[in-house]
């Protein structure tokens, strides 16, 4: 079992290369694509402290919704975003990779070379 986790989106050519750059590295990660299988709220959470990231920054920003929603509104607190996300997973930054030596919001995608361990 490996690991490497990438939460992933297909669609997305960042999260693409990213999942490139680890398969490159001689690792097969476990590979969760986030909009069929969301992190729980509890996952989301732990994945945001780990990444030492402010919530801000996890959420997708650019995405409609975002907007949609009112979330770019100062008011919203750090549970309202997660809130959203976990509701909406289109909303979550992507991609994030969690490997023994930590947890990374990989935007760009040459971010992930300082958490793979075959890299450094």
């Amino acid at each position: 079992m490996t690991d490497i986790t990438i939460y992933h989106n297909p669609k997305c050519g960042t999260s693409r290369n990213t999942l490139q750059m680890i398969r490159d590295s001689g690792t097969e990660p476990r590979v969760v694509e986030y909009l069929k299988t969301p992190p729980t709220r509890e996952q989301l959470v732990a994945l945001i402290a780990a990444s030492g990231l402010p919530v801000r920054e996890i959420i997708r920003s650019k995405e409609a919704l975002f907007t949609e929603l009112g979330l770019g509104d100062p008011a919203k607190t750090d549970d309202d975003l997660i809130d959203a996300m976990v509701a909406h997973p289109i909303l979550m930054n992507r991609p994030i990779v969690v490997t023994p030596l930590g947890t990374r919001l990989c935007r760009p995608a040459e971010l992930v070379r300082e958490i793979l361990p075959q890299v450094r």
